[in-house]
């Protein structure tokens, strides 16, 4: 059962790869292209997340809030 935790969770790490995206982009458009890598890096982690099960922010969030379900946790 997800509990509202849960939820606050996802969208913390939505938040997170949002800003990744946003703040790769606006680096790249303001000092140098090559800041766009980052927004590859991120697009293709979350790209193999659903096979590897493998999320560097959700470790970091289900260390964070361990009293939610972890979440993508290699599981």
């Amino acid at each position: 059962m997800t509990t509202e935790r849960d939820i606050i969770k996802i969208r913390v790490h939505d938040g997170i790869v949002g800003l990744l995206y946003l703040g790769s982009i606006a680096l790249a458009d303001q000092f140098n292209v090559e800041w766009i890598w980052v927004a590859v890096g991120v697009a293709v982690l979350q790209i193999i997340s659903p096979i590897t099960k493998f999320c560097p922010v959700y470790t970091i969030l289900n260390k964070l809030m361990p009293d939610t379900d972890p979440v993508q946790n290699g599981k």
